[in-house]
């Protein structure tokens, strides 16, 4: 059995109480997510929340952009318009699911044949995403590009520890639903003495630009009018030109003394799935994220490193056939990227209404 207290309890989250037997270690277990779990591998210092505010003030308000092509019919070609968004996020990890088992053989005899049993464990971290709008502008002037305090966007998921039986394959995952009617499954592998690092790394130039158009086309105009007039957000301008600055600027006004990089992708053994209509009209076809957990010399109030969250995630929209003389179709970059601070490394209280109970598995 597993007992799992009420979580909005004096509005602390408690621990889970696990009473298996002593011999079986791979009990799996359900409970509220702790940071600093141990068995959640690279994935250890999400639990908690994590936004654009904090005790830094307003240091990190309005990080968060976005920028996507959409199709559009209006004054003739192009046949599309260029969205730009600037927005507040709160991020949430709040349950962890411990050994949760994939039943399975090996296969290492000469003959081939199924010689073992094997399970894998994976340690899964449950997450919710709520995005809300600053500002907005299309490179039309529409009135689509909504107002300051929309919500844009809200995403439930899971990230992925596979503890075991991942040679040669990933060992990390995120498992996302979007609302559109997306469900992804991006996978990576992380190394610790690859992906752990002093300081923070440089992040590499950002390419904003549509796959299948030639360059200096005028089909490009969209683009090339934000490029002229950079979106004015609140209190800040985005450059689509340079992504990758503005999040090695962020980065400059603070000292980070090690990194933690969580890289994943639809490529490797992932993929997307859609719903019809969003297939025929922008079809999402691949994924690539990256985080980085960056632990900070300045300390909190526990006398721990202050934690930041960066991400930058671009996913490929593809609709319309490519202009470039080649076959299929154009690839549009979405591209949404932000800096966000731990403001609490204890889940929201009112996460659900767990409640005792029991398994037979």
């Amino acid at each position: 059995m597993t007992t799992i207290d009420d979580p909005t309890t004096n509005g602390v989250a408690p621990a889970a109480t696990l009473t298996p037997s002593t011999a079986d270690i791979h009990q799996r277990t359900i409970g509220i997510a702790r940071s600093g779990d141990e068995d959640l591998g690279p994935l250890a210092m999400l639990p908690g929340v994590w936004a654009n505010c904090g005790s830094t003030g307003d240091a990190l308000v309005g990080r968060g952009w976005n920028l996507i092509a959409l199709p559009h019919i209006g004054a003739g070609r192009p046949d599309y318009r260029v969205l730009l968004n600037q927005f507040n996020e709160r991020l949430e990890f709040s349950l962890v699911d411990k050994n949760v088992p994939n039943r399975g053989v090996r296969r290492n005899d000469p003959s081939g044949l199924p010689n073992a049993n094997t399970d894998q464990q994976v340690g899964t971290l449950d997450y919710e995403q709520s995005i809300e709008q600053i500002a907005s502008a299309d490179n039309l002037g529409t009135d689509l590009a909504g107002k300051r305090g929309d919500a844009i966007h809200h995403e439930p998921g899971l990230f992925l520890y596979m503890q075991n039986e991942t040679e040669p394959g990933p060992n990390i995952g995120r498992l996302a639903t979007v609302p559109h009617g997306d469900a992804v499954l991006a996978l990576g592998k992380h190394i610790p003495n690859d992906h752990v690092v002093a300081g923070m790394p440089a992040i590499a130039p950002v390419d904003v630009f549509p796959i299948g158009v030639p360059a200096g086309s005028g089909y490009l105009a969209p683009y090339q009018f934000f490029i002229d007039s950079p979106f004015q957000g609140d209190n800040a301008s985005f450059d689509i030109s340079k992504v990758s600055d503005m999040m090695n600027s962020v980065n400059s006004a603070v000292e980070i003394e090690r990194t933690t990089i969580l890289s994943l992708d639809t490529e490797t053994d992932g993929g997307i799935s859609n719903i019809p209509f969003v297939v025929k009209q922008a079809d999402a076809t691949s994924m690539t994220s990256t985080f980085w957990i960056q632990e900070l010399t300045e300390k909190d109030n526990d006398g721990h490193p202050r934690l930041r969250l960066q991400y930058l995630q671009i996913v490929m929209l593809d609709f319309f056939d490519r202009i470039d003389g080649t076959e299929g179709l154009i690839r549009w970059p979405h591209v949404s990227f932000n800096t966000m601070e731990k403001i609490s490394n204890t889940p929201d209280a009112g996460y659900g209404a767990l409640k005792v109970w029991s398994s037979d598995e």
